[in-house]
């Protein structure tokens, strides 16, 4: 089997500009989450069909995101339940792009279309306040004083374009949580062996070389935002039990042996 690096090279590179340039205005998202020793041979079989991402020759690139959330978790509740109309409110650092970092603000309507909006930040804030919180009042009805930082969601990406059709995917790697405990105290989950690749097509667009290989691989359609995948691991008090089907999933599809390390 190939090593991954060894097949990364093989992807044709596209910039940033270039990528931008891929619209997709009505889509179809399907989420796969499977082992990261089957992502090789995943990588090796779409290698001619995909270009992937590279930014100052760098391909794979660290995403490092920190969630806020009421005292009592309210947003997380909302995805708990299922219910729509349904916020989520971040900052992120893109590690390899500079420093590069926004606070970003993301809505799901009860359409179930998620608009996201951002503003540029100098750094992460242990708090919202400054141009985050005159950010927060344009888009929101919501108070910063309503929120306090949770956890922070830290994880590699690899972005890659279809060559044919109008399809985008990302691939995650290397998922690591970290809890943000106001004593300072560390309590974090690492997920090494875990990958969660998502494909956004159009609504015409028939299967992909993506996706005909993760069924090639018997992995089937399965998914969780990475923000409740790690409230859930990391919080008792939340409550899970709307999650557990989808989580004992998850780690069906990931392996028998998935679960966290550094906890």
């Amino acid at each position: 089997m190939p090593e991954l690096n060894e097949v990364i090279n093989k992807f044709e590179p596209i910039t940033l500009a270039e990528m931008e340039s891929v619209k997709l205005m009505e889509r179809v998202d399907s989420k796969y989450v499977f082992p990261f020793l089957q992502l090789p041979r995943i990588l090796d079989g779409m290698a001619s069909t995909y270009r992937l991402l590279s930014i100052n020759d760098i391909r794979i690139h660290r995403y490092e995101s920190l969630y806020y959330d009421t005292k009592d978790f309210q947003l997380y509740g909302r995805h708990e339940l299922g219910k729509l109309n349904r916020w989520k409110l971040r900052f992120r650092r893109y590690a390899d792009s500079g420093g590069l970092t926004f606070f970003e603000i993301k809505f799901k309507n009860s359409k179930e279309r998620t608009i996201k909006n951002r503003v540029k930040m100098k750094e992460i804030g242990n708090r919202i306040e400054g141009k985050a919180d005159d950010f927060l009042k344009k888009i929101t009805s919501f108070s910063a004083e309503m929120f306090e930082p949770k956890i922070w969601v830290n994880y590699s990406r690899m972005t890659f374009v279809n060559k044919f059709s109008q399809e985008r995917l990302t691939i995650d790697t290397n998922l690591h949580f970290i809890k943000a405990a106001p004593d300072g105290n560390i309590i974090e989950a690492r997920f090494p062996q875990m990958v969660i690749a998502e494909a956004k097509r159009e609504k015409a667009s028939s299967v992909s070389e993506f996706i005909r290989m993760v069924r090639m691989g018997a992995i089937r359609e399965s998914g969780i935002s990475k923000y409740c995948f790690g409230i859930y691991n990391l919080f008792d008090s939340v409550k899970k039990n709307n999650f557990k089907p989808r989580v004992r999933f998850i780690h069906k599809m990931a392996g028998t042996n998935l679960s966290p390390t550094g906890t």
